[in-house]
């Protein structure tokens, strides 16, 4: 661990960051050069005090998911992100198509839709970001475990998963869910984690054994989906979606045609709190 050069090179990226560039409102009596280091802190859910010791050269060796908070608190490159792990002393972590670092493109674009209920998922149907009314549209997704961080593998297995859609769409998505599990299981092969997704539920579900079967393979949702509010009842949304080919990753931004009820609706998601999680 390289104390000294792991110090100046977060103090560099932090300074190098302004306000708007992570969704922060600048306010009229800021004096710091980018951001302050509680900024950080909490962009990467941690204590001030813990992140400030890093910097200071006063802390204990960072744990490798330390190192990835901070490196998605601080918008880093992969490549940047990487020299912070070497600089902390650990191994570079594994470039793969499921990877949690999210792109700090996709990030900033992100950071700017605070008023939109939009979220980044991974290629495994892991969502690695949302914004506060994606967490009350959906619930929040971001603090599942194991196998059922992946939206494929809840669906399949949790029943409360499927509350966000209506039961008449469900066999749609069940068919969509199973083929974009394939096309990830074709590229990574059975011993990845999309391999313990597969086995997982044909050993467990009857559904997915079925839709599984039919070797579906590049079907995808339509850019207009119904959602269902337990408050606010049917929402009909448009989904428009950015992909991050470099690391199979995808924003998704959901809006409604100005004037209807879904609009509406949507506009009230600010004031009636976050959606239970779907545990």
């Amino acid at each position: 661990m390289d104390r000294t050069q792991l110090a100046d090179f977060l103090r560099t990226r932090r300074e190098a960051l302004q306000p708007e560039d992570v969704g922060l409102p600048r306010g009229p009596r800021r004096r710091t050069r980018g951001l302050r280091r509680e900024e950080v802190a909490a962009l990467s859910g941690m204590s001030t005090d813990y992140y400030t010791r890093i910097e200071q050269q006063r802390g204990p060796q960072p744990s490798e998911p330390m190192l990835a908070a901070i490196a998605r608190g601080l918008h880093l490159s992969l490549e940047e992100r990487d020299h912070l792990f070497r600089l902390a002393g650990h191994s570079t972590p594994r470039r793969v198509l499921a990877a949690d670092h999210v792109n700090p493109g996709i990030m900033r674009i992100l950071d700017r839709l605070d008023d939109t209920p939009a979220l980044v998922l991974n290629a495994m149907g892991e969502t690695l970001r949302q914004t506060r009314l994606a967490v009350a549209l959906l619930g929040d997704e971001t603090g599942f475990t194991g196998l059922d961080r992946s939206t494929f593998h809840r669906w399949f297995s949790d029943p409360l998963a499927r509350r966000v859609y209506p039961p008449a769409d469900h066999p749609r998505h069940s068919r969509v869910f199973a083929s974009q599990l394939r096309a990830a299981y074709s590229h990574h092969g059975a011993d990845s984690r999309a391999g313990e997704i597969v086995d997982s539920l044909l050993a467990t579900s009857e559904e997915f054994r079925t839709v599984w079967s039919a070797h579906e393979i590049g079907l995808s949702h339509t850019a207009r989906k119904r959602l269902s509010h337990p408050d606010l009842g049917i929402l009909e949304l448009h989904c428009q979606v950015l992909h991050d080919d470099s690391q199979s990753q995808a924003l998704l931004v959901f809006t409604a045609t100005p004037g209807s009820d879904s609009h509406e609706k949507l506009r009230l998601l600010s004031v009636t709190g976050d959606r239970s999680p779907v545990r």
